[in-house]
């Protein structure tokens, strides 16, 4: 019997409810000096057609390299040392690299987490659909295009036939993940893992994901290893859960015992440090002191200049009359998608972009980027959302938060070295780690060492910038914890900069929801979530999964249309939209 006829046959079993993917005592090890030492050991879970199955777990839990046991894709020096992978009756591990290659794509299909580095960007996507097909199906270049055309329809991407010809580049994250889809399901893959398909994307565009995977399982039966650590998600999509810490499964169950009745405290520890919608009472609104920053009209747009004398022909209308006021010790929360505008309203604050209008930063009135001086950015320090990125890795972590000081000129060198000791405990890390040098920390302890470094002058703002969606939930839990602990202390002021509601709701005291620029909403924390007024609002807090199994998500409206661009033509300004209070200082734009 060939291979393809035991697959085959493999796939008919399946659907008599045998396992399509078995996966028995699998042990992957790294070669080291010392000899192998284990990445992840002893997993095992079997998957049958239309089954989801979650590996849920924190980064370093070995969750990804499952994955790539499994799909025989690992590094030069880590493999396979024990166990099993069972793909309709043969086992995976024993194949050589070529017959691997027929099978990845064909039987076992495999969706990254960043679109943009997964798809080559100098060929188009029609392309790149076409080439997955014609590798593993000898069909005639017209026939493999009406298939690429028909993959893209079957993900639901708008205007299908334009992005048959367009790059990778000229489409949002929420398309190309939807690409990668199509590529992964264009053969009608057995099984498809996908590994964290959404962290990176915004709430909405995450919901149009889930929403799509699961539409696909039912339509074609696809099993799907869903690798998350988004404990939402795996509430929504899983009929099972494995739940990984360390390189071994620690917990497996059906996802309704493993949420309503969690065994294992690591498990019960995960789940509790899921941010929860309407989690956080609304109580009675502090008394409001004065403002520590106050927007005006901000506005900041690009210039994109063409043609062989370089005339601009458009314009990024990137912030369109922005106004609001973030009092002292207040948590002012700027929530929306990636490119509505909130980056580049903390990039204007710290002086780092051209704007027109006002910002009004500890009394003193700033009207253009220039008036930013270095003495008013003492009052304004920002924490990133990669820290990694953020911090020199060249230097040690005590001189990374000692070098604000320095440029100041603040202080004696022991005088410094006392206040870093001091910032360092005052974030939860002790003074004997002062001399290590960032990789030497995990991600959340080095997201304590950036908002160390920002508190160093001692400001009265800070603006965090999406802190928080680079981290693992119990970290994030953690992290968030540590700046309410902060502004209950210091006083601090924070403008927090985020797309993920949940979070949102956790920690702000006024929000400000902004679309393509401009804000659509704004109030209390209280009037944005318990009283939402504009459709859009309804839409990102609707969006956000629910680390609940049982709960029922309202009907929405699907659709495969592209978000509207901030990008317009000179002479085609966008109208400015003007916001009614509806009582109390609850604004809310007009609704055309």
């Amino acid at each position: 019997m060939t291979l393809a006829d035991t697959l085959s046959s493999g796939a008919a079993q399946a659907s008599d409810g045998l396992p399509v993917l078995s996966v028995e005592g699998l042990t992957v090890s790294v070669d080291t000096e010392a000899g192998p030492r284990p990445l992840v050991e002893g997993i095992s879970f079997a998957l049958r057609r239309g089954e989801t199955l979650a590996i849920a777990g924190e980064s370093g839990s070995g969750k990804s390299i499952t994955s790539l046991a499994v799909m025989g894709l690992l590094p030069a020096n880590v493999s396979a040392t024990a166990g099993r992978v069972n793909l309709s009756g043969t086992d995976l591990l024993t194949l050589p690299e070529w017959r691997m290659r027929s099978l990845r794509g064909d039987r076992v299909a495999m969706i990254f987490q960043e679109p943009m580095t997964s798809l080559n960007p100098v060929m188009t996507v029609g392309a790149q659909l076409m080439e997955a097909i014609q590798a593993h199906e000898p069909i005639p270049r017209r026939e493999a295009r009406a298939r690429a055309l028909e993959a893209l329809r079957a993900v639901r991407l708008s205007e299908p036939g334009r992005r048959l010809d367009q790059h990778p580049h000229e489409l949002s994250g929420g398309m190309r993940q939807r690409v990668m889809i199509a590529l992964a399901l264009a053969l009608r893959p057995d099984v498809l893992i996908a590994d964290e398909p959404t962290t990176a994307l915004d709430v909405t565009v995450q919901r149009e994901v889930l929403d799509l995977l699961r539409d696909l399982r039912r339509e074609m039966g696809t099993a799907i290893v869903l690798i998350t650590h988004d404990m939402g998600v795996v509430a929504e999509m899983a009929d099972r859960v494995i739940v990984m810490k360390d390189g071994r499964m620690v917990e497996e169950g059906p996802v309704t015992r493993i949420f309503s009745a969690p065994q294992e405290a690591y498990t019960r520890s995960l789940l509790a440090a899921v941010p929860r919608m309407g989690s956080r009472p609304f109580g009675p609104e502090p008394a409001r002191l004065p403002p520590v920053l106050s927007l005006r009209d901000l506005t900041v747009r690009f210039d994109l200049r063409r043609g062989l004398l370089g005339r601009t022909t458009q314009r990024v209308h990137a912030v369109e009359g922005v106004s609001l006021e973030i009092r002292q010790g207040e948590t002012f929360a700027l929530v929306g998608e990636s490119g509505c505008g909130k980056s580049t309203i903390a990039k204007a604050i710290a002086g780092l972009v051209p704007f027109m209008g006002e910002i009004a930063l500890s009394g003193r009135s700033l009207r253009h980027q220039g008036e930013i001086t270095r003495e008013v950015r003492r009052d304004a320090q920002l924490v990133f959302q990669d820290p990694a990125a953020a911090l020199d890795p060249r230097m040690r972590v005590g001189d990374l938060v000692a070098e604000p000081l320095v440029i100041h000129g603040i202080g004696t060198r022991e005088e410094r070295r006392a206040r870093v000791e001091a910032l360092f405990e005052r974030v939860g890390l002790s003074r004997a780690q002062l001399d290590r040098y960032p990789h030497e920390f995990s991600g959340g302890q080095r997201q304590r060492i950036s908002i160390a470094r920002a508190l160093a002058l001692s400001p009265k703002l800070i603006v965090a910038d999406e802190s928080v969606s680079a981290l693992d939930v119990s970290v994030q839990a953690r992290v968030l914890q540590l700046l309410k602990e902060l502004k209950d202390d210091l006083g601090v002021s924070y403008l927090f900069i985020s797309h993920d509601m949940a979070v949102v709701d956790s920690i702000s005291d006024q929000v400000g929801v902004m679309f393509l620029g401009q804000i659509v909403e704004m109030g209390t924390r209280a009037q944005v979530f318990g009283n939402p007024r504009h459709p859009y609002t309804r839409r990102l807090i609707e969006a956000v999964p629910v680390a609940d199994p049982t709960h029922v998500p309202p009907p929405r409206v699907r659709t495969a249309t592209e978000v509207p661009s901030a990008v317009r033509s000179v002479d085609n300004p966008p109208a400015r939209i003007p916001l009614r209070d509806v009582g109390d200082g609850h604004l809310v734009a007009e609704v055309a």
